[in-house]
């Protein structure tokens, strides 16, 4: 046996859930190009979960399902009330919530194939309704209750200002939780799917994908992209700003990907929304900034950016908190994870992988008084 690095290039399993071949992200078999371009976020969770794209009584059915259970007990919300608001991130607080909301879930512990279908609708249903009630909790307003007549997109903003968003703000969230609703075994994804190969429940399952999600070298890096972006502030500032960092070597956020080369195909469609956006919002500097670090990155490292870097002006053009980045990952991503639980589940084998051993060898035991 070899031991490969962060298993480095290992193929761990096989999935029809998503796929990247030659720098081309695509959700059963559909490029996420067309997907980005065409599809809402309902048609990209019945196609991840139902691996074909629904027809209009499909469609119709999977969004009155989700909204029909978007509201969580009353329980989890005095739960989030509870939490130590000024130290605790979002992210811990879904990490907690999702698993607290399973106590709730009368088949929760049921394993049969329509049990886990019918607990992946309300876990997609309820994340977004669990997000936007701490945000609001935590600046001491009272949760909003979502509506039955707006979109997943549409209701998750609405659900977060306690006001219907216009068109546009519509149309870039839409579009950026298709883009990160899977990316195929990611470090969540695989997280997900390690838990419940054990048999354990789809909340336990989605908790641990959260809890893999939270670092920042996976789901926490846009937010650090804008934290950078706040500290450049102007224009004028990029050029010593990157230079430095890369004189130091230290990392830029949000460029290059361990499975890309020639860049991330998803990067392309939020950058396009962060122009459009920060054009509407009379700041074209946040978009102006991210062009420049990209120009100079690219130049002298030759790392494209990611999927998190323009990700994170597009959020913040929506009047997001910046650590609500990362949640809102989680919301999307909650998808894919539920389709991969979903596939583990179908052909379930216990992963257990070996380690190449390094440690020292033929040791004897010493009795206490005898060690030194």
């Amino acid at each position: 046996m070899t031991a490969t690095r962060g298993l480095e290039g290992v193929v761990a399993t096989t999935s029809s859930v998503s796929s990247i071949i030659d720098d081309t992200l695509t959700y059963v078999g559909y490029n996420i190009d067309d997907l980005a371009e065409n599809a809402s976020f309902e048609e990209v969770v019945y196609l991840l979960w139902h691996r074909k794209l629904p027809n209009a009584k499909e469609l119709t059915e999977l969004k009155e399902q989700l909204a029909s259970n978007a509201k969580i007990p009353t329980e989890v919300i005095e739960h989030l009330k509870s939490y130590p608001i000024a130290k605790v991130h979002p992210m811990a607080a879904l990490r907690s919530a999702v698993s607290f909301l399973g106590l709730f879930d009368e088949e929760a512990d049921d394993m049969s194939t329509e049990a886990n279908y019918r607990k992946a609708i309300r876990i997609q249903a309820k994340i977004s309704t669990i997000v936007t009630a701490f945000a609001r909790i935590r600046q001491g307003l009272e949760p909003v209750e979502p509506r039955e007549d707006l979109s997943f997109a549409a209701n998750f903003l609405y659900m977060l200002k306690g006001e219907e968003p216009d068109e546009v703000a519509v149309e870039a969230f839409n579009k950026a939780l298709v883009l990160h609703a899977d990316h195929e075994l990611n470090a969540s994804t695989f997280t997900a799917r390690v838990c419940v190969a054990t048999l354990s429940d789809v909340y336990s399952g989605i908790t641990a994908a959260i809890s893999a999600l939270k670092g920042p070298l996976h789901g926490g890096a846009n937010e650090r992209v804008m934290k950078m972006l706040t500290e450049i502030g102007e224009i004028e500032n990029v050029e010593p700003y990157i230079r430095e960092k890369l004189a130091r070597k230290e990392k830029i956020m949000g460029f290059g990907h361990r499975v890309y080369r020639k860049g991330d195909p998803r990067a392309k469609h939020l950058k396009e929304m962060s122009q459009k956006l920060t054009t509407l919002t009379g700041e074209t500097k946040w978009y102006e900034i991210s062009t420049k670090i990209e120009e100079i990155v690219t130049s002298e490292k030759s790392l494209p950016p990611n999927v998190d870097f323009y990700s994170a002006s597009v959020y913040h053009s929506l009047g997001i908190e910046h650590d609500l980045f990362t949640p809102i990952f989680a919301v999307s991503r909650t998808s894919g994870w539920l389709a991969h639980i979903l596939e583990q589940y179908e052909n379930n084998r216990l992963i257990r992988p070996r380690a190449d051993y390094v440690g020292p060898e033929k040791q004897v035991y010493v009795p206490l008084e005898e060690r030194k």
